[in-house]
């Protein structure tokens, strides 16, 4: 790393001088600004890591630069100098933004003891960005999340498929992410700047799936009113995605699996081949072994699929992903609908960890969004998710003064007992928190 770059901005030349001196010769890249104007004519040209401002000077001020750089670059550490008059400016400087202040006169020691912690300090926090975006990095793989061992195998077969033009197979049950796992494949592959054509099998009628599958010539049934194209020739450069393929016809199996083969279908109605260049991902959430068996699922078509195949774990058998899924949900839903919530409480992660999210991740997607929506303190709480409003349904018969006493324990534990903050979420004045603290009995427990 670079020598660390200062800029000194004071009006008198004496100051400057000595400062300047000072500090090259521990080795850091000095420069000088007689004025605020000056300064900021320079840090519109070049970055510095740290700026000596003193507070009075003619024409822009040194707090006038403090908020402009402020503005610009609140990574700079900005240093106040002031005289023993002026203490009561440079704390309201620091409370402004400023990393510290020196009273003149000052000591070279002084001033270098203070430019190394600065120094140390920015470093730690470069380190922690650094260590924060390899986290982000290791836990998130285009739009999939986690951290967990089950989702870092399918993360690293994702990266050994991808580049492939084998078939893939994707297992697990409904809400697991198998349609982002085929997406990252897509992405991932030398596909990506092809067409990701998604065809739903279970929702599509199976008589008009050979229409969506090869399309139809124009006056081909009564509704044909002009040739469509049909998803296979869409995909062609790109990734077929077949979602639920368990739940499609056999019939339609038969002619799927000829297309597999030779790549080479017609539109219903017409009589001229046409040639389609794509990759098949299939997905399902049934166990497609016990459909053959029963003969519902042709074995050569499985085969044919499950050329790679991978299953997506389950939400309960990867619960150390809950709190960056709830992160990562919180966040794009407060965007979304401009509400302040900061995070989850401490009692609705729990009950979070506790759950066993029949519907996976996208049950959890759904519990924080709704959580957001309905949610009127900065913190989601355990009674905004609707899994614990049917878990937990309000006692029968309960007395007011009961629920004031149980509503009050929680919002304090929730709260870790800060009596001020609890106060203003219950839109009371802490005088009457405390009566009611009283009245009620209760106690922090250890």
């Amino acid at each position: 790393m670079g020598a660390t770059r200062i800029l000194i901005v004071d009006d008198e030349v004496i100051m400057r001088e000595s400062l300047s001196g000072w500090l090259a010769r521990d080795g850091h890249a000095v420069e000088t600004a007689a004025s605020g104007e000056e300064a900021l004519e320079k840090l519109g040209k070049s970055r510095f890591d740290i700026l000596l401002v003193d507070i009075k000077m003619e024409g822009i001020s040194g707090l006038e630069v403090l908020r402009r750089v402020n503005e610009n670059d609140p990574d700079v550490a900005i240093v106040m100098i002031t005289a023993y008059g002026s203490i009561a400016t440079a704390i309201e400087a620091m409370k402004n933004g400023a990393h510290d202040y020196l009273l003149k006169p000052f000591d070279p020691n002084q001033l270098g003891v203070l430019i190394e912690k600065i120094v140390e300090h920015q470093a730690q926090v470069r380190e922690n960005l650094y260590l924060k975006e390899q986290f982000k990095e290791r836990t998130r793989f285009e739009s999939m999340i986690g951290q967990s061992l089950p989702m870092q195998k399918v993360f690293d077969l994702i990266r050994d498929v991808a580049p492939s033009d084998a078939t893939v197979l994707i297992t697990g049950e409904t809400g697991t992410g198998k349609g982002l796992a085929a997406k990252a494949i897509h992405t991932n592959s030398p596909r990506c700047e092809g067409p990701f054509v998604i065809v739903n099998c279970g929702a599509i009628p199976e008589h008009l799936m050979e229409s969506e599958l090869f399309g139809h010539q124009k006056g081909a049934f009564t509704d044909a009113k002009e040739t469509k194209r049909g998803r296979l020739e869409l995909a062609h450069g790109g990734t077929l995605f077949l979602d639920e393929i368990g739940e499609i016809g056999m019939r339609m199996q038969i002619d799927l699996l000829r297309v597999l083969e030779d790549r080479v279908f017609y539109r219903v109605g017409g009589t001229q081949p046409i040639e389609a260049d794509f990759r098949v991902i299939a997905a399902t959430n049934r166990d497609l072994k016990t459909a053959i068996e029963q003969e519902t699922f042709r074995e050569d078509l499985y085969y044919r699929l499950n050329v790679v195949s991978f299953h997506m774990p389950r939400l309960r058998e990867r619960k150390e992903d809950i709190p960056l899924l709830a992160e990562h949900f919180l966040q794009r839903f407060t965007q979304e609908t401009n509400k302040s919530i900061d995070a989850v409480s401490r009692q609705a992660m729990d009950e979070m960890m506790l759950y066993d999210w029949p519907g996976n991740v996208r049950e959890l997607e759904n519990a924080i969004e709704r959580a957001v929506v309905v949610g009127k303190e900065r913190k989601v709480h355990p009674e905004d998710l609707p899994f614990y409003c049917l878990l937990n349904p309000p006692p029968v018969g309960q007395s007011l003064k009961d629920v004031e006493k149980e509503h009050i324990r929680q919002i304090l534990e929730e709260n870790d007992w800060n009596v001020a903050r609890s106060a203003k979420i219950l839109q009371i004045d802490r005088s009457t928190l405390y009566s009611k603290i009283k009245r009620h009995r209760l106690q922090r427990s250890d």
